[in-house]
C-alpha cells in the first residue's frame, strides 16, 4: 500500500516507521516550520526506529510538499494534537483525490469531524473517508532527528471509526494490517469519549501546579499521583462515561482501558497509575501553559461538557476544572470554544440527530 504520514512528531515518526517496517511504501510530510525531523529523514531516506517497533524504516518522500506526499495515497495518517487538524486539513484539500482514506491518529477531541468539515465536505460523503482512533497506538518519543524510539505499542485498547460509519469495516480492514489487536467501534461519538487524556492529564496537572511551576523536577505519575488525585480523576472519569451512557455507547473506564493497552497493571485511579510500567519515568511538564491544559481542557473537557448538555448529563467537576484552569492561564475556555458541537457544524442536533449524523 501507498500510505502517507501527515506529522513529524513522536506519533507521526512511530506511524511511518511501524507502517514502512510492514513493507509499505510510506511518504511523510510536514510543515517547514517543523523542518528537522524532515531534513533528517530526507537525508537518511528513512527512520530509524528503536524498542518496539526495530528497525531502519525506508522512506520514499519526506518534505513539505503535500501533493507529492499525498498522490496516489490509499490511506493518509494525520498524526498530531488537536491544533494541527485544521491546518493538516486546509492543506490537504488542496490536492486531495477522491477515494483516498484519511485516518486521524489520534482523533483527539473530534479530529474526524473537524477534518471533514474542514474539507468542505458532508459527513455521509464517501468520496473521502476520513477515520479516526481513540488514541495514539504508541508510547514513544524522538532520540533525535530521524530517530524514534518506541517503548510500548498497544496490544488492546485501540479502537478506530469511520465518517462515514458505513465505511467502518473497510477502515478496519486496512487499519488492521499494522494494528492487528485494534477495536471497530460504531461510530466516532464512542473513539472521543474513550479518549482518555481529558480524564488524566488536566486532574493531576492541576493538583500539582504548584510543583510545576518551581524549579525542581519530578514524576508526573509515579510522584504526582497520589489517592487525592485518584479520587479527582475518578470524578472526571464518572462524568465521561456517565456521558457515553446516556448516548447509549458502551465505553470503558480509564483503567482498564489502561491495562488492556499494557500501560497500567492495577485496575485503580492511584496506585494503577502511580505504579504503572508504562507510566514509569515520564517527567512532568515545566511549565503550566502546557497541552495537558491547553489542549485537554480548552478542547477536551470542554468538548466533553458541550456533549453532555445534549444528553443532560450534570458534569460540575469537568465545569470546575475549566473554570479553575481558565483562572490559572488567564483565558477564558468556554467562551474560547476552541472544539464543540458547533466547530463541526453539528450544533443544535437532538441526540437522535446526532446519533443518525454519525451512524
Amino acid at each position: 500500500m501507498n500510505i502517507a504520514v501527515l506529522g513529524s512528531g513522536n506519533g507521526g515518526c512511530a506511524v511511518a516507521a511501524d507502517c514502512a517496517l510492514y513493507g509499505n511504501v510510506v511518504n511523510i510530510f510536514d510543515f517547514p516550520e517543523f523542518h528537522s525531523n524532515i531534513d533528517a529523514i530526507a537525508d537518511a531516506k528513512g527512520i530509524k526506529a528503536t524498542g518496539e517497533v526495530e528497525g531502519f524504516a525506508p522512506i520514499s518522500y519526506a518534505g513539505h510538499d503535500m501533493f507529492k506526499a499525498t498522490q496516489d495515497a490509499d490511506v493518509i495518517y494525520v498524526v498530531g494534537p488537536s491544533y494541527a487538524h485544521v491546518p493538516m486539513a486546509q492543506e490537504y484539500k488542496k490536492v486531495m483525490q477522491p477515494g483516498q482514506k484519511v485516518i486521524i491518529c489520534p482523533g483527539t477531541n473530534g479530529g474526524a469531524l473537524v477534518f471533514k468539515k474542514e474539507l468542505g465536505m458532508a459527513i455521509s460523503d464517501d468520496a473521502i473517508t476520513v477515520a479516526e482512533t481513540s488514541t495514539l497506538p504508541y508510547a514513544c518519543r524522538i532520540q533525535g532527528p530521524g530517530e524514534v524510539h518506541v517503548y510500548l505499542k498497544l496490544k488492546g485498547g485501540l479502537f478506530i471509526a469511520s465518517l462515514p460509519a458505513s465505511k467502518n469495516q473497510e477502515i478496519y480492514k486496512i487499519f488492521r494490517s499494522v494494528y492487528p489487536e485494534s477495536i471497530l467501534y460504531e461510530n466516532v461519538l464512542q473513539t472521543i469519549l474513550q479518549n482518555g487524556n481529558n480524564v488524566i492529564h488536566p486532574a493531576i496537572s492541576l493538583l500539582n501546579v504548584g510543583r510545576i511551576e518551581s524549579p525542581e523536577d519530578f514524576l508526573f505519575y509515579e510522584e504526582g499521583v497520589t489517592p487525592a488525585g485518584g479520587r479527582l480523576m475518578k470524578a472526571v472519569d464518572d462524568e465521561r462515561v456517565a456521558i457515553a451512557q446516556a448516548f447509549g455507547l458502551d465505553i470503558l473506564s480509564d483503567p482498564e482501558i489502561g491495562v488492556m493497552q499494557g500501560y497500567m497493571t492495577e485496575n485503580n485511579y492511584d496506585t494503577g497509575y502511580s505504579r504503572a510500567p508504562g507510566f514509569k519515568g515520564i517527567v512532568a511538564q515545566t511549565k503550566i501553559d502546557y497541552r495537558y491544559f491547553t489542549e485537554d481542557v480548552g478542547y477536551g473537557l470542554v468538548l466533553l461538557t458541550d456533549l453532555a448538555k445534549v444528553v443532560g448529563v450534570q458534569t460540575p467537576v469537568m465545569d470546575a476544572i475549566i473554570q479553575i484552569v481558565s483562572i490559572l492561564l488567564e483565558r477564558d475556555y468556554k467562551k474560547e470554544a476552541q472544539r464543540t458541537l458547533q466547530t463541526f457544524g453539528l450544533d443544535g442536533l437532538s441526540k437522535q440527530e446526532l446519533l443518525a449524523m454519525v451512524s
